[in-house]
C-alpha cells in the first residue's frame, strides 16, 4: 500500500464524483424563495427570507415544502404563503408547517461571541425593563455552562413543576418580579456540573423550547450558551428566535468573537437585530466623569463593521452585582441609574419594533 493510501478504502476503487445539483430544482427553488421575499411582515419592515422565518425549504418534484416560524399573532402568514406560492405554474400543492412557541408573541435571542462578558446579566436587566413597559416577559436559561439566571432572580434552587395539559406533560415556569423563567440550571444538583453530551443537551433543550407553559407573552427572552456550537444551533433550529441581541464588551480581544457569531447567526438565517456593549465605561462616584477601563471602540467598531445597529453602551455599576446576588434586577430597584435608563431605551425601541406598546393598548381598549 503507498504511503498515501486510505487503510479504509481498496486502493482500487474509483472516486465517485460529486453529483451536481438538478439545475431544474435549482431554478424552482429560485422561483420560490423570490416570491417568498415578496411577502412583508407587518410591523418589522422585511419580508420572510431576510427575517429567517422561512427554513428547511426543500422542492421535490412538484411540490414545495417549508417551514415558517412565527410568533402567535402571526398565524395568518401562513395562508399567505400558499396563496402566493399557488400562482408557480408547476407547483401542485405547497406544505407549510408552523413552528411556533404557544401563546409566545416575539422570541429574542441573547447571545454573546465568548464568556463573561455579562450576557445572563444583559438579558435578566432587559427582561426586567420590558416588564417595566407593560409587557409580558419570559425568560429562558439556556445557558448550560453557566445557569445563574435563577440567582440573579432570587429563584435559587427552586423546583421545576409538572402539570398535565389537552397537549400532554408541560413544564410550568417560575416567576419572579413578574418575569416567567425556566432555567436548565433548574436541573441540576446544587454544585453539580451539567454535563452533558451531544444527544441528551439535544433532548432537553428541545423539551424546554416546546414543552414549557408558558401562557400569554408578549416577549420570550432565550439566554444562550456563549460561543458558537451545538447547543446554539439545536436552539434555533428548534425556536421561532425572530432576531438576535449581541452582547459584547469595548476591548477589541471580544470583537472578533463577535463577528463569528453574527456570522454564524447570517448563516442559519437569523437576523442580528442590535448590538449591546456592556461594561463600556465606568461613572466616578465623585465627578461623574465616565472611565473606559476596558477600552473603547470595540461596539461602535464591530456596528459599522457588520452593519449591526449599537443599541447601547452600558455602563459599570458596583450595584448590579451586590442587587444580582439579592435576587433583584437593579433597573427594578433604580430606576434612575444610569444603566436602568439604558436598558430602558432598548425596550422601549423594541416595543416600537414589535408593535408590543400598541398590541397592549388594543388589548386595554377591548377589555375596558
Amino acid at each position: 500500500m503507498s504511503s498515501h493510501s486510505s487503510p479504509f478504502q481498496r486502493a482500487d476503487a474509483t472516486p465517485q464524483p460529486e453529483s451536481s445539483p438538478d439545475p431544474q430544482v435549482v431554478g424552482r427553488k429560485n422561483e420560490v424563495i423570490a416570491l417568498l421575499k415578496g411577502i412583508r411582515v407587518s410591523g418589522l419592515n422585511n419580508d420572510l427570507i431576510s427575517l429567517g422565518m422561512v427554513r428547511n425549504l426543500q422542492v421535490v418534484d412538484d411540490y414545495v415544502y417549508l417551514r415558517l416560524y412565527v410568533g402567535a399573532h402571526q398565524y395568518e402568514l401562513q395562508g399567505q404563503v400558499q396563496q402566493t406560492l399557488a400562482i408557480l405554474p408547476w407547483c401542485k400543492k405547497v406544505y407549510v408547517q408552523i413552528c411556533t412557541i404557544p401563546g409566545v408573541r416575539t422570541t429574542l435571542a441573547v447571545s454573546s461571541g465568548k464568556g463573561g462578558v455579562g450576557k445572563s446579566t444583559t438579558a435578566v436587566n432587559l427582561a426586567a425593563a420590558l416588564t417595566q413597559t407593560g409587557a409580558k416577559v419570559g425568560l429562558l436559561d439556556a445557558d448550560i455552562y453557566g445557569p445563574n439566571v435563577p440567582q440573579m432572580l432570587g429563584l435559587g434552587q427552586s423546583t421545576v413543576q409538572v402539570r398535565e395539559t389537552p397537549a400532554g406533560q408541560r413544564f410550568i415556569p417560575l416567576e419572579a418580579h413578574g418575569i416567567k423563567l425556566m432555567s436548565v440550571g433548574l436541573l441540576a444538583e446544587k454544585d453539580h456540573p451539567l454535563a452533558w453530551r451531544g444527544p441528551v443537551m439535544h433532548k432537553i433543550l428541545t423539551q424546554f423550547i416546546h414543552e414549557v407553559d408558558w401562557g400569554e407573552l408578549d416577549y420570550l427572552l432565550i439566554d444562550l450558551p456563549p460561543g458558537t456550537g451545538d447547543a446554539q444551533i439545536t436552539i434555533v433550529q428548534e425556536s421561532p428566535i425572530c432576531g438576535v441581541v449581541m452582547v459584547t464588551t469595548p476591548q477589541q480581544v471580544a470583537v472578533s468573537d463577535v463577528r463569528r457569531s453574527v456570522f454564524m447567526f447570517r448563516q442559519v438565517g437569523v437576523p442580528v437585530l442590535g448590538l449591546v456593549e456592556n461594561m463600556s465605561y465606568l461613572l466616578c462616584g465623585h465627578c461623574g466623569e465616565p472611565t473606559p477601563i476596558f477600552g473603547s471602540g470595540g461596539g461602535a467598531q464591530i456596528s459599522e463593521e457588520l452593519q449591526v445597529p449599537l443599541w447601547g453602551q452600558v455602563p459599570i455599576d458596583p450595584r448590579i452585582c451586590a442587587l444580582a446576588d439579592q435576587g433583584v434586577p437593579l433597573p427594578l430597584q433604580i430606576p434612575d441609574a444610569p444603566l436602568s435608563q439604558v436598558f430602558g431605551q432598548i425596550a422601549q425601541g423594541l416595543n416600537r419594533t414589535f408593535g408590543v406598546s400598541q398590541a397592549r393598548e388594543r388589548v386595554l381598549q377591548e377589555t375596558a
